[in-house]
């Protein structure tokens, strides 16, 4: 039997995985700000793994977000299990659809964040080739239900990478532009105004300015 998971973070209202590695503004009681990088993925699988063996439960952690159950698992067990990774935001995935969705966004982020450079094939070529379905149906059934594009949520996907890129890897505008697959640094700096209101640039010096402040 298998359980596809999904997990809620701010980055779903921004898109997915400002999840995976980015930076959280902690305030302290002395009103000083701390900045920490954290894996998210790697935490939420320590939380799966804790949860899955406190009840007792046989199992695989598969990737994109899926678990295999080694053996059938009680009703009641089933539902306490979903109310325990509740509390941390993970969501059981019974329906086909919603499985299927977030398949897609799994396969989306992956695909932006874990490779070092983007494939240069086409995006409904990968999508489809990852996820042996006709793009159009994966396309169609993503507007369905999520009321967005594709397309406009891997905008989102590659704007965030984007900013962790030159936040964190401190990667010039034309070094991310050959990572993200822009095809010029106008169009990135385009698409990244368009996407957060900001040029590249005006968000460096903002996150710099901050930074700067709670050293002082």
């Amino acid at each position: 039997m298998q359980l596809k998971i999904h997990v809620n973070s701010r980055r779903e209202t921004i898109g997915l995985r400002t999840f995976f590695n980015k930076f959280i503004v902690l305030i302290c009681d002395t009103n000083m700000k701390l900045y920490i990088k954290y894996d998210i993925n790697q935490a939420c699988r320590v939380i799966l793994q804790e949860q899955l063996e406190k009840f007792g439960i046989q199992y695989q952690l598969l990737d994109l977000g899926e678990i295999e159950f080694k053996e059938a698992i009680p009703e009641e067990t089933y539902s306490q299990l979903r109310e325990a990774l509740k509390k941390y935001g993970i969501e059981m995935l019974d329906n086909q659809k919603s499985q299927l969705i977030q398949k897609i966004k799994d396969t989306i982020v992956e695909m932006v964040y874990e490779k070092d450079k983007l494939p240069t094939s086409t995006i409904s070529s990968y999508l489809s080739d990852k996820l042996n379905l006709s793009y159009g149906y994966i396309s169609n059934i993503f507007s369905e239900h999520t009321y967005t594009s594709i397309e406009n949520y891997i905008i989102m996907q590659k704007i965030e990478r984007a900013k962790k890129l030159i936040i964190e890897d401190g990667l010039t505008l034309t070094e991310v532009s050959y990572k993200l697959n822009y095809s010029s640094v106008a169009h990135l700096s385009g698409q990244f105004k368009k996407t957060t209101g900001l040029t590249p640039s005006m968000f460096k010096r903002i996150v710099d300015k901050r930074r700067n402040m709670t050293k002082e």
